[in-house]
């Protein structure tokens, strides 16, 4: 069986396990701690990124769009009205354009410094350094994530999904990204009535079921984050 290694906080892990579950593509899912740079995982892939994709023919496909693109080459023809990828190349276009907003600029700007702050440091061994979460950082992601959760806010009530008449791989690249910082209680959900309800749909998938039921060690989820109706 191929062999996803992942991380539970990771956005791109979190977006790659929930496409293979609207493909209905199986893999076994091996966790990995990307800052121990293990060299097992750098033999793998040098970059020492996730998630990273090994095949059963022995092929190691690294980084979320590399997965996506190859995931849609090998199954998504087959999907017709459940294919993620659109065969309009302008559709593809807008598709791969909000999947790269919300897997990099959304990480660059939100996820990182407040993964990285609330989760990173509190998973690392107490004498591996600083080990408390940086205001400044904590600061930075939290005024970033209110620009962003606008911009969202304006796609989900401006089309039926964020990328056009279809779900996309655009909607599970931001449900992945929001759904790190959902389980951190960093969304005022009220304060964006149209993404709410937006995410709602998208945590109502049954693609969306193993991610509603991650946990990360030593840091319990906010009471509404398994909740469909919250």
């Amino acid at each position: 069986m191929p062999v996803l290694h992942h991380h539970t906080a990771s956005t791109a892990s979190r977006f790659v396990r929930i496409c293979f579950h609207e493909m209905d593509f199986a893999a076994e899912l091996s966790e990995e701690l990307p800052w121990e740079k293990r060299p097992e995982f750098l033999r793998i892939n040098p970059a020492g990124t996730l998630p990273v994709l090994e095949t059963d023919n022995g092929h190691a496909l690294c980084g979320p769009h590399i997965i996506a693109e190859w995931l849609d080459e090998s199954f998504g023809v087959f999907k017709r009205d459940r294919r993620l990828l659109a065969e309009d190349p302008f559709r593809r276009a807008e598709i791969r354009r909000l999947v790269e907003w919300f897997l990099i600029k959304f990480e660059q700007d939100v996820a990182r410094p407040l993964v990285h702050e609330r989760i990173v440091k509190l998973m690392k061994p107490s004498g591996s350094g600083d080990n408390a979460p940086d205001p400044k950082m904590l600061r930075t992601g939290r005024a970033n994530i209110r620009q962003h959760m606008k911009y969202l806010s304006w796609l989900a009530g401006s089309r039926p999904w964020l990328a056009g008449e279809r779900l996309s791989y655009a909607d599970l690249a931001a449900a992945a990204a929001l759904s790190v910082m959902d389980y951190l209680g960093e969304i005022d959900w009220n304060a964006f009535p149209q993404a709410k309800d937006w995410y709602q749909r998208l945590k109502s998938r049954p693609s969306f079921r193993p991610i509603l039921a991650d946990r990360i060690r030593n840091l319990p989820p906010v009471a509404h984050y398994a909740d469909l109706d919250f």
